[in-house]
């Protein structure tokens, strides 16, 4: 019987699926890579903000050291 174009053949029919997923997955990943750099980079900031906090003598070190640890533990 002859084929005129109707529908999707079998190969169609894998292919749009798999790629759905392929783009699904690579979003989930960019999107972790994304969230991970911007925690780093927050961490960074909050513990240049702290040693500036420090070098002006608005905390003491042992509020220094406390709340340094409390940043690098999150």
């Amino acid at each position: 019987m002859m084929h005129y174009g109707y529908g999707m053949g079998r190969l169609e029919t894998f292919i749009i699926p798999l790629l759905l997923i392929g783009l699904i997955i690579y979003i989930i990943i960019k999107f972790s890579q994304d969230h991970k750099s911007s925690t780093k980079e927050e961490k960074e900031n909050a513990i240049a903000i702290l040693n500036e906090r420090f070098a002006k003598g608005e905390i003491s070190e042992e509020e220094y050291q406390r709340k340094k640890k409390l940043i690098k533990n999150q």
